[in-house]
């Protein structure tokens, strides 16, 4: 017998394989029928603990591992394809998201910074209330303060921004939108600074990162400060040769001289804006879901969790993981995935996460606003 036969040997074993899990989700079918009538839920308790332990003990010693992981598999699929069957419910029902019709918008720091320029891409030119920290951004939309907050959480040099995801999981809040800014750092000082006579260069800790290789090529001493334009106002104020990092149009608009331009590592340079409501709104159309959840320490616990999401069509778009900050070193992750939650496939997936979870929290279905 040669390869040729083998393989031959192989693709027939495989039409078997198809046929038979062609038939076990027939019987998929009729198991979720009788959940829904009977007001089940999809995971029976110890029942894939047992099935699984069964299959080990069936399976030949040096295949019982890899036995495992595959019936571990179909079970995933099964159980997203009962998630369709049962569920076609939305979690909550939203309101609309309006922008037009917004009346309190906030963002932190002062005016000319690349978050007033968010706010400005969503909500156009209505007034905005500036916070000293993105807490306070926070705070102001939990206790109706603002209607809507926008934060930056994501750059595409720097990554994420830690800052903003540790206070998500602190505060009740829904992502109504998405937008996008391109960062154009500038070195920009009082007029008549000499770049030789720079002492301190200011800036958010995030804009000094994402021209960090500038900062060292020259050795310059950075000072993280709490937003772009805020340092470019304390450069405008102060008396001593110090800089700032900030957008061109920030050091115009505080009457700072431009020194040098184009100075992050990447370019182009972008930040992604997520705006925030105390309310569950989305638009007609939303592309992207947002959930945090946090997932079992045990072998395979995070494949299964994607398997899920593969099984299901959903495109993950983004993954993040965050320490939980209890003296563990469990973690909190932060997924961002294609869908919209009118879909069964999507709720179904989202009501047996948050049932089947210690921790999980939907933080909403939205678009981007270009």
């Amino acid at each position: 017998m040669d390869l040729k036969d083998l393989r031959y040997e192989i693709d027939q074993i495989d039409k078997e394989i198809l046929r038979l899990f062609v038939k076990r989700m027939d019987v998929v079918k009729k198991v979720a029928e009788f959940k829904k009538q009977n007001n089940l839920p999809v995971l029976q308790g110890g029942r894939e603990k047992e099935v699984i332990e069964n299959i080990k003990k069936l399976s030949p010693p040096n295949l019982a591992d890899g036995a495992a992981v595959l019936f571990e598999n179909i079970m995933d699929i099964s159980k997203a394809l009962q998630q369709q069957e049962i569920h076609s419910n939305l979690l909550m029902e939203p309101d609309e998201f309006i922008p037009e019709k917004a009346s309190k918008i906030g963002c932190q720091g002062v005016s000319g910074s690349y978050q007033e320029q968010a706010c400005k891409k969503i909500f156009g030119e209505k007034p905005i209330t500036f916070f000293y920290s993105f807490e306070d951004v926070f705070k102001a939309v939990e206790n109706g303060e603002i209607d809507y907050g926008v934060l930056p959480i994501q750059n595409s040099t720097a990554g994420s921004v830690a800052e903003t995801y540790d206070l998500m999981r602190k505060y009740n809040f829904y992502i109504a939108a998405r937008t996008q800014v391109e960062i154009t750092n500038c070195l920009a000082v009082r007029s008549g600074t000499s770049f030789e006579s720079i002492q301190k260069v200011y800036s958010h800790e995030q804009a000094l990162s994402q021209c960090s290789e500038f900062l060292r090529a020259n050795n310059l001493q950075k000072t993280a400060y709490i937003n772009t334009a805020a340092a470019a106002q304390l450069v405008a104020q102060s008396s001593e040769p110090i800089a700032a990092i900030c957008s061109e149009q920030c050091a115009i608009q505080y009457g700072l001289e431009i020194l040098k331009t184009g100075i992050s590592n990447v370019s182009p340079n972008y930040t992604r804006f997520i705006c925030i409501s105390k309310k569950f709104q989305m638009p007609k159309n939303p592309k992207t879901v947002s959930v945090a959840l946090s997932i079992p320490n045990v072998k395979g616990s995070l494949f299964r969790l994607l398997t899920r999401f593969s099984v299901n069509n959903l495109d993950l778009e983004h993954i993040e993981s965050k320490p939980i900050a209890n003296g563990s070193f469990d973690v909190i992750f932060y997924l961002d995935f294609s869908g919209d939650i009118r879909e069964s496939k999507v709720s179904g997936l989202l009501m047996e996460l948050q049932r089947e979870l210690s921790y999980f929290k939907f933080l909403g279905n939205y678009g981007e606003v270009l």
